[in-house]
């Protein structure tokens, strides 16, 4: 299989931002839960997020999809053109703020922004403290009832135990919990 269409297969994660006119976010946020249902019943949807300000009015939604293609797919389809007609005047998709990855950088970009990925060594830390505790979980509760197994089928339970529970749960956690370290300038 060649490099183009081992890349093709790659989840890939999205993020879209949206503009939302001050004393509308009650209406935008309805439309949210709408939208949502409507692409969680999409092809390839593997699960959507939507990211609240602290301040200002702009939302954050982080889609991510089994691959390109279903993401395109769901991007032209009749229905989210549908859905899209429906919040004309309440907000607006800030396009060129759009992001996708399909590498694991997704965990420490700050959607909608130009904002640098941390040090490498904050992201090591982050992830450490992400996958430790749930790494040790597993090998107490999980791997004392898997010894009998054949060692292929043990080694498996691990990655497939971690690697969601990270890429959904406890990384976008986080790095939310972890942001103002994360992000801080190097002189602050």
């Amino acid at each position: 299989m060649s490099t183009t269409q081992a890349s093709c297969t790659e989840p890939v994660t999205s993020v879209f931002t949206w503009q939302v006119r001050p004393g509308r976010e009650a209406d935008f946020e309805e439309w949210t839960r709408g939208v949502t249902a409507c692409a969680s019943r999409f092809p390839g949807n593997q699960g959507v997020s939507w990211l609240r300000p602290e301040h200002g009015h702009r939302f954050h939604a982080v889609l991510h999809f089994a691959d390109p293609e279903r993401l395109t797919a769901w991007l032209t389809s009749p229905e989210r053109a549908e859905w899209h007609a429906r919040i004309d005047g309440i907000a607006t998709e800030v396009s060129s703020e759009r992001q996708s990855t399909t590498g694991l950088e997704g965990w420490f970009r700050l959607p909608g922004t130009t904002v640098q990925a941390p040090p490498r060594w904050k992201m090591v830390l982050a992830t450490f403290l992400g996958a430790y505790p749930l790494t040790f979980l597993i090998q107490w509760l999980v791997t004392p009832s898997t010894t009998s197994w054949p060692l292929p089928l043990r080694a498996a339970v691990f990655p497939c135990v971690l690697l969601p529970m990270l890429t959904y749960v406890i990384m976008p956690a986080l790095s939310r919990v972890l942001r103002l370290w994360l992000y801080r300038p190097p002189d602050g």
